[in-house]
């Protein structure tokens, strides 16, 4: 799935992380992290609870409770390990959350318009804009009703899931990085949601897809995986590795790692 470009006019663009280490709550979490997601890629993201998967997505949209202690974070070229989430974000950078935050009193269109303008840097009539999250809304199968409501109040969580991915529609960023997307989430909103995004990908978006479990990768098929544990990438393949680690277990395959249980978790 990978090109080296994606039209005569245009680079890819590609996220590199090199030697990464960060901290939460004075704990070393990350303990150099090396990997590379093109435009065009999907990297799966794998590991047990604890791992540092979301201390990875949140350190690479440099959320400030995270703390960047060596290594470097490079986009497009560009340095961007001391860069602020927004800037990040104006780059093409966009991080889906986990725990996507309810916002009271503003409408998911009213929010959406206002995030393309921050991310964009330009404005759009209301005319223009509503034509273009109709053809979203479109592309992904979500109604009118769920866009005049407030940010994630009284959301199923396929509903929040949902609304991150119609996010990542609008914003159209270079790099996604979808922090466990389908947790929490029944056979039916699991598929739902998973195959929006599957929708979305192709050669101007990369994504690296963090995740506990292999049955979100029976809708959206990696290009490559990736197996963290104790704060470091341990193992990475094809898509083929998912099925191992479906025999194996992470226990089991720690076992075989010769890596120590507890060993570099995130904090609760």
């Amino acid at each position: 799935m990978a090109t080296d470009t994606i039209d005569t006019q245009q680079r890819t663009i590609t996220l590199e992380i090199h030697d990464l280490r960060a901290q939460v709550e004075g704990k070393e979490i990350l303990k150099g992290i090396d990997l590379t997601v093109r435009q065009g890629e999907v990297h799966a993201l794998m590991g047990p609870n604890g791992s540092g998967k979301s201390t990875l997505a949140n350190a690479l949209m440099g959320r400030p409770s995270y703390t960047v202690t060596g290594g470097t974070i490079l986009f497009g070229g560009e340095d961007i390990t001391k860069l602020t989430a927004d800037k990040r974000a104006q780059l093409g950078l966009f991080l889906a959350f986990q725990y996507p935050t309810e916002i009271p009193g503003v409408s998911v269109v009213n929010f959406l318009r206002s995030a393309y303008t921050a991310v964009h840097g330009e404005g759009m009539s209301a005319l223009a804009f509503r034509k273009l999250l109709k053809e979203k809304m479109d592309l992904l199968g979500v109604d009118d009703e769920m866009v005049r409501r407030y940010v994630n109040q009284g959301f199923s969580g396929g509903e929040k899931k949902k609304n991150e991915v119609l996010q990542l529609a609008v914003l159209e960023p270079k790099i996604a990085v979808l922090d466990e997307t389908d947790s929490g989430l029944d056979i039916d909103s699991l598929k739902s949601v998973a195959e929006g995004v599957a929708r979305l990908i192709g050669p101007s978006l990369g994504v690296l897809l963090i995740t506990h479990y292999q049955r979100i990768l029976n809708y959206i098929q990696p290009d490559h995986i990736h197996v963290m544990m104790g704060g470091r990438i341990v193992l990475s393949g094809g898509a083929e590795l998912a099925a191992d680690l479906e025999q194996k277990g992470y226990e089991g395959l720690r076992a075989e790692l010769g890596i120590e249980p507890g060993e570099g978790e995130e904090p609760e």
